[in-house]
């Protein structure tokens, strides 16, 4: 029997295989959950801008479901860092978050805060996209604040400063950024349905 592969799912929230990207969602993966609130019983508690605890090369995948968007600015490159650091020679990070572009297609519409989705929590405003779904806010979930944000072309050009030799980037219907970083340039990329062909919008490599 082969090794499993070994996915860290970084601000991973309370343990629900649901949030499991389906590419993870097989027999051949063991997931490994990492976050910096110890209240959901994480694997591993730590911050994505610093995982020291998770060995060089030692990870098949990193899967990463908005997180960039709660870091300021200047901590995105230490975290993808962290990120290119903890893969393996042939890993990738599998990253979604917002995708501000549309976001702002809507903002110039003057529908900033009409709801552009519904979701779990609600309705979910342009408003809540840019800074952090305010319900939560209220609540007093801080963690929920949203303190940068990327367009497909700002993402590629992180994902490469940090050390991926190839990232492929593509946008949904939902308002998300989809990205794949690769370690090492992939001329047909392992399969990840949102980002496989042919729905890849920009390929950028190094």
């Amino acid at each position: 029997m082969s090794e499993l592969k070994t996915v860290l799912h970084v601000g991973c929230g309370p343990r629900n295989p649901a949030k499991l990207h389906e590419t993870f969602r097989t027999p051949e993966w063991r997931e490994i959950r990492l976050d910096i609130n110890e209240k959901v019983a994480p694997d591993i508690i730590g911050s994505i801008t610093d995982m020291h605890m998770v060995a060089d090369a030692s990870m098949d995948a990193v899967w990463s479901s908005h997180n960039l968007e709660h870091l300021y600015p200047h901590e995105v490159p230490r975290a993808l860092g962290e990120f290119s650091r903890v893969l393996k020679a042939d890993g990738f990070a599998l990253i979604t978050l917002p995708d501000l572009q549309r976001v702002a297609e809507l903002i110039a519409e003057d529908k900033l805060d009409e709801p552009a989705y519904q979701s779990p929590a609600g309705p979910i405003t342009p408003l809540d996209i840019l800074y952090g779904l305010r319900k939560s806010l209220a609540a007093g979930n801080l963690y929920m604040a949203h303190r940068t944000g990327f367009t497909a072309k700002t993402l590629g050009k992180a994902l490469i400063n940090a050390g991926f030799a190839q990232a492929r980037l593509r946008r949904d219907d939902h308002f998300n950024l989809w990205a794949v970083g690769y370690k090492k340039a992939q001329p047909k990329p392992p399969a990840a349905p949102e980002v496989a062909e042919p729905s890849v919008d920009k390929i950028t490599s190094a």
